[in-house]
């Protein structure tokens, strides 16, 4: 999660089908070889480097990381979090953001347009700890005036943007 201000660096980078291809096999397994991805999009292995290179320092290429199965680690539910604050100062945003970015739980928050400020989607193992989240993280957190949970029954899609040119 950013805690910067305002995201201002989101300036689109212009891919062809080879980046594209390339970041697709990265997707589907960021742990494939140089040598697996190069024989799946058809480069060498060189010309493949140099463009994950150049993909990493446009940030294109944000990290690589794991995809974990959180039932499995004992996060067998989430919520999502409607929140409204009091304030809506720079200062009072920056910090709501600097703070929520803190709590390990939280894994996604957006500021929106609309009846509330924030959605933010919580990992939890059950109810009482998510009781226990509001009332030890969440509900510390000064200006926040009203909030309204709903946990998820279900989750009925998950998915990545298309790479298409």
């Amino acid at each position: 999660m950013k805690t910067n201000r305002q995201n201002t660096n989101s300036t689109e980078i212009s891919s062809d089908k080879n980046d594209l291809a390339i970041l697709r096999e990265l997707r589907d397994d960021s742990r494939k070889t140089l040598q697996e991805i190069s024989a799946a999009v058809g480069l060498s292995p060189t010309s493949c480097w140099t463009r994950i290179k150049k993909l990493e320092s446009q940030g294109v290429i944000k990290r690589y990381t794991v995809d974990l199965d959180l039932a499995k680690l004992g996060y067998h539910d989430f919520v999502i979090v409607q929140l409204t604050l009091e304030s809506h100062t720079d200062d009072t945003l920056y910090e709501f953001g600097r703070v929520l970015a803190t709590i390990p739980e939280i894994q996604e928050a957006y500021l929106v347009s609309g009846d509330y400020d924030y959605y933010i989607r919580i990992a939890v193992r059950d109810t009482r700890d998510y009781e226990r989240l509001l009332r030890e993280k969440l509900y510390k957190i000064p200006g926040i005036r009203h909030s309204k949970s709903s946990f998820v029954l279900r989750v009925l899609k998950e998915a990545s943007v298309p790479l298409t040119g």
